[in-house]
């Protein structure tokens, strides 16, 4: 199968979901499941050792490294390269002072475009100042604002901050090893492609009805090796939830360990019966949907007191093209309405790029499946961040004070470029 095939892929499979079915003694235990998600010891090298897509990070397991993938547009490759900050490279204004700073998964990083195809990238050449990069492809809510408050503590804080909420990563919030979801079908390349490895994650505890920040359980270099046994991969996963549900939801074992999962429908207000073998992987399902956007709103949160207390303004974008999206054209519903109506009441700044793309597509008279393979290769391709970035940038513009240089109306014959290139302070 092709690079780019992975990719589309990567961002589909996680979100298919099973409606009914049987446990099949031909699907494997969870435990047996579990198992078989052990890593060789040859991948571990390859990903520890680089240069490869990511490197080590002992938060949030990883994060970007440089590495040029073929899986842009027409079979193309494309060049990802990582600042020493972190950041993906930037290249427009980075002299100047920075004020926005943006964390989120792949869409954030922008996965699938070259350096200079990022939405983030297009939409500085036309604001005229810089916009550093965090994202980094495979992160949840959580772990995008595990990096959010790391960066922002730091010498890169900056006064703006953008998390972006992505199709399933409300999901990923609450995954110890988010590996242990994608490795029946993800390529590694032999470790070169390695991710989603341990990491920080949000769990609900059962007793307490309250979430707990978990920290990474392959914290080093050399506890990453712990992946590698089998029997690891058992003892530190068979009690994450949201990764038996997801697995099980999906078909890909045979087995619910039904207990714990009634005692989280209870603590999430949530009717379950679980004895209606037809309908109980569709109940899984709506758990797990319920479980992690409660999460999200947590984070969300969370994310908000930490801006509040640093002085620092938050936006959240909403963008799901793979489900959100398409329950909207499909029905005007959608299933994460819960995390839409918690950001109206708590008055956030948000932004719902979902709403962006169905008002465009009334301009066409085309499918709407073919109105998508204009933007998107699975992740956006050039095209798809250049329009996320322009319908992106009036949120922004309002947002920004002072406003930016474009958006100042200097008399043009005037203009010297002084105070411009001296940056804001």
């Amino acid at each position: 199968m092709q690079r780019r095939d992975f990719m589309k892929m990567a961002a589909a499979v996680p979100l298919a979901s099973a409606a009914g079915g049987t446990d099949s003694p031909a699907l494997p235990t969870f435990e047996e499941y579990l198992k078989g998600s052990a890593v060789t010891r040859e991948v571990i090298d390859r990903f520890l050792k680089g240069p490869g897509w990511a490197q080590f990070d002992p938060e949030t397991g990883y994060i970007l490294s440089n590495y040029m993938p073929t899986d842009g547009i027409d079979g193309s490759a494309t060049i990802s390269t990582v600042q020493a900050n972190g950041a993906r490279t930037s290249f427009l204004y980075a002299g100047r002072k920075c004020r926005i700073n943006t964390y989120g998964n792949s869409f954030t990083q922008c996965h699938q475009v070259s350096d200079g195809e990022t939405w983030q990238e297009y939409l500085a050449a036309h604001l005229g100042e810089p916009i550093r990069n965090f994202g980094m492809g495979g992160y949840g809510v959580y772990q995008a604002y595990r990096r959010l408050r790391k960066e922002e503590s730091g010498d890169l804080g900056g006064e703006y901050v953008v998390l972006y909420v992505w199709g399933d990563d409300p999901i990923r919030s609450l995954l110890r090893c988010r590996h242990a979801v994608i490795y029946k079908w993800w390529n590694d390349q032999g470790g070169r492609m390695f991710h989603c490895n341990f990491w920080a994650n949000l769990e609900l505890d059962l007793k307490t009805g309250q979430f707990v920040e978990k920290p990474n359980l392959c914290p080093t270099r050399t506890a990453l090796y712990n992946m590698t046994d089998p029997e690891f991969m058992v003892d530190h996963l068979k009690d994450d939830l949201a990764l038996q549900l997801l697995v099980y939801k999906d078909g890909n074992i045979r087995d619910l360990d039904e207990a714990p999962m009634s005692k989280l429908a209870e603590c999430l207000n949530l009717p379950l019966d679980l004895g209606q073998a037809s309908t109980r992987r569709q109940q899984a399902g709506a758990l797990l949907d319920a479980y992690s956007l409660r999460a999200t709103q947590f984070i969300l949160g969370r994310t908000r007191d930490f801006c509040r207390q640093n002085n620092k303004r938050l936006l959240v974008l909403l963008f799901d093209p793979y489900r959100a999206m398409l329950e909207l054209h499909a029905s005007g519903t959608r299933y994460d309405q819960p995390v839409v109506d918690y950001l109206r009441k708590e008055n956030f700044l948000y932004f719902d790029m979902n709403l962006v793309h169905l008002e465009d597509y009334k301009k066409y008279n085309l499918s709407f499946d073919a109105y998508r393979k204009e933007y998107f290769i699975g992740h956006y391709n050039p095209r798809g961040n250049h329009f996320f970035a322009y319908a992106l940038k009036d949120t922004v513009v309002n947002w920004l004070d002072p406003k930016p240089i474009t958006y100042l109306k200097p008399n043009p014959e005037t203009v010297d470029f002084k105070g411009y290139l001296a940056g804001y302070h």
